[in-house]
């Protein structure tokens, strides 16, 4: 979770990512923040993200995007 933590703030370093619930649904990121969030996560963690898992839900949090990234990589 360290690593993503870092990865979050290399994206948007003005964002409280330990703390916020609602990054997509309080418009807290862009659209092209997602861009380069899942970009990110594709160097860093190898995986690809399928059209299907770029949802709010698995955006709204670091939490949730931690989640996504560990159901990926055991899928």
């Amino acid at each position: 979770m360290e690593e993503l933590m870092e990865l979050l703030k290399g994206v948007r370093d003005d964002v409280d990512f330990e703390n916020a619930k609602d990054l997509i649904d309080g418009k807290i990121l862009t659209s092209f923040d997602i861009i380069q969030i899942i970009a990110a996560l594709d160097d860093e963690y190898d995986l690809s993200i399928p059209a299907t898992e770029i949802v709010p839900e698995n955006f709204n949090s670091a939490e949730a995007i931690y989640a996504m990234v560990e159901r990926l990589r055991e899928g």
